[in-house]
């Protein structure tokens, strides 16, 4: 027999998991747990301003480690955070969310507590979370280690939010474990082995009798970490390559086969062209929602199609159910012709070149501009919005991971997501590009990049207002307007030139500029500085005119009124 602590029996598992931070906020009901996590050297929790911001950065950290964390209390905190867990289970990104809640004695005698509802129903915030869950559990002393493993295993293989509640008189207690722990189970199941021979021949066989087959690799492909697997299937083939949007960053821009992204009639139009052209469509991780696929335009409809999944493969309109791309990739891969593809390629498709004809900084300038002063190997955070359609077609950096929430699509996020990403890896360099009114929701966290020392830069797009809302309807309604800020002066008034935040052994961020550029030469030089000086945290607020919009969202929007 041998003996753990519940509370670190959970950290003990998040470890195992690679979660090394652990965002959220304090209250009555979680602190305990707050304390192991303090004095836990391998741990660090990252308190932010609150619970949904919490959510978006513990989203943001899964995106780059594989999985993410958030502790709240019980009620307000953790429904403030459900929003952002919600993300988490559209996008497909384990989140770990862990509720302190009342003690276990007040669970049964139900009194009038602080956080409830008043109605004696203690239960009810788990049941709203099982929801957007793929497994959740409320703790008790004789199911917690079980259960805590089941949820945390059940979330890292589905890649979908786990959540965990623990009475807070729990959270320190000692259980007896009949035999050592094992480590978790977390590889996902194997493949049926009889279906996947069949699926491998057939693969084959549409391969070798295919004159034009072309490979569009997407999200689930980032999100179950399977880029490795995907590239040297990409390498092997010589297939003509094209991302979605939400898989873009798998493939290297550098790659000769690689094509672009294709997003339906949001594409470039001879990125759209080429791939139309084609009598094999072999999709790697696909999803398949409206912004994904340009409003379902894909014109693809007679194409043969392969799809490798998580847990299935699509020939056609054939399903085959236990044959998921982890392992069928890999051997697709080994069985291929030793000679790739001979198709002559011409030159990518790129965006036509910058107008030159305008000093104003308009998105054609700046998203065929601003990927040049982008550092390889970095983190690139866009906001649902100009932003994140802006980001759709600009050139890929070398090395570069992308963040979005291109399904899920609510403002504010990509603020919570470059801290978590920051924090997720320290060595990479992090552009966030948020646009005014999103970063009116989520600004707080600015404060918690400086007081962790973290280094993004940070673009504001000031357009004055919700452009695209405005673009939707009522582009000069009162509702879709907001207050100025001095948005350049954010780092400022976020305390990081205060010497109090620099006292007692901490080390904020070094504050480098914070400026409002106009014209495209002020942006042009100010970037040259900002690479000079990539040990610093930079704010830069980018005025752009009121109703100027990438291409691609005019072309959405359109579609939406």
């Amino acid at each position: 027999m041998s003996s753990v602590v519940i509370g670190n029996h959970i950290l003990g598992r998040l470890r195992e998991i690679g979660v090394d931070t652990i965002f959220g906020v304090p209250g009555d009901f979680n602190m305990p747990l707050l304390d192991l996590i303090e004095d836990n050297p391998k741990l660090t929790f990252c308190g932010n301003s609150n619970e949904l911001n919490a959510s978006y950065a513990a989203d943001g950290y899964a995106r780059i480690r594989g999985a993410g964390a958030i502790v709240t209390t019980f009620g307000v905190g953790e429904l403030s955070a459900i929003n952002g867990v919600a993300g988490s289970f559209s996008e497909t990104s384990p989140v770990i969310h862990i509720v302190g809640s009342p003690r276990s004695a007040h669970h049964k005698e139900t009194p009038l507590l602080h956080h409830t509802l008043g109605d004696g129903d203690f239960d009810v915030f788990h049941r709203m979370a099982s929801l957007v869950t793929v497994a959740s559990v409320s703790l008790t002393l004789d199911n917690a280690i079980s259960e805590i493993d089941r949820v945390i295993e059940t979330a890292f293989i589905q890649k979908r939010p786990g959540y965990i509640s623990i009475p807070v008189d729990l959270i320190k207690e000692t259980v007896q474990v009949s035999s050592m722990i094992h480590p978790l189970q977390i590889l996902p199941a194997r493949n049926t082995q009889r279906t996947q021979l069949l699926v491998l021949k057939q693969i084959l066989k549409l391969i070798q009798s295919a004159q034009r087959p072309v490979i569009v690799v997407d999200g689930c492909v980032l999100r179950h970490q399977l880029q490795t697997e995907a590239v040297d299937f990409i390498h092997h083939t010589g297939f003509p390559t094209f991302s979605a949007p939400m898989g873009k960053g798998i493939v290297d821009a550098s790659f000769s086969n690689y094509r672009g992204i294709y997003c339906g009639k949001l594409s470039l139009k001879g990125v759209a062209e080429e791939m139309e052209k084609s009598d094999l469509l072999i999709e790697l991780g696909s999803i398949k929602s409206d912004f994904n696929t340009g409003s379902f335009s894909y014109g693809l409809e007679n194409v043969k199609t392969i799809s490798l999944h998580s847990s299935c493969t699509i020939i056609d309109h054939a399903q085959f159910p236990g044959v998921g791309m982890h392992e069928l990739l890999p051997l697709l891969t080994a069985v291929l012709p030793v000679t790739k593809s001979q198709l002559e390629l011409p030159s990518r498709i790129k965006p036509a070149p910058i107008d030159d004809s305008s000093v104003e900084i308009t998105h054609d300038y700046f998203w065929n501009k601003v990927h040049q002063y982008i550092l390889p190997n970095s983190v690139i955070v866009s906001e649902t919005g100009t932003s994140g359609f802006g980001i759709f077609n600009m050139e890929s950096t070398l090395g570069a991971s992308y963040i979005g929430q291109i399904l899920w699509c609510s403002i504010g996020y990509s603020v919570g997501a470059a801290l978590g990403a920051a924090l997720a890896d320290r060595k990479r360099k992090v552009y966030l590009f948020v646009g005014d009114g999103s970063f009116q929701l989520t600004a707080q966290e600015i404060s918690v990049f400086i007081r962790k020392g973290l280094t993004p830069v940070i673009f504001l797009l000031n357009n004055d207002g919700y452009l695209t809302e405005k673009m939707i309807n009522g582009p000069y309604r009162d509702y879709n307007n907001l207050p100025m800020w001095e948005y350049s002066k954010s780092l400022t008034y976020f305390g990081g030139n205060l010497e109090i935040n620099k006292s007692n052994g901490k080390s904020p961020s070094i504050i480098g500029l914070e400026v409002q550029v106009n014209t495209r030469s002020e942006f042009e030089k100010t970037m040259v500085q900002v690479n000079q000086e990539p040990n610093k945290i930079h704010f830069l607020e980018v005025v752009m005119p009121q109703f100027d919009a990438p291409q691609v969202l005019s072309i959405l929007a359109a579609d939406l009124k």
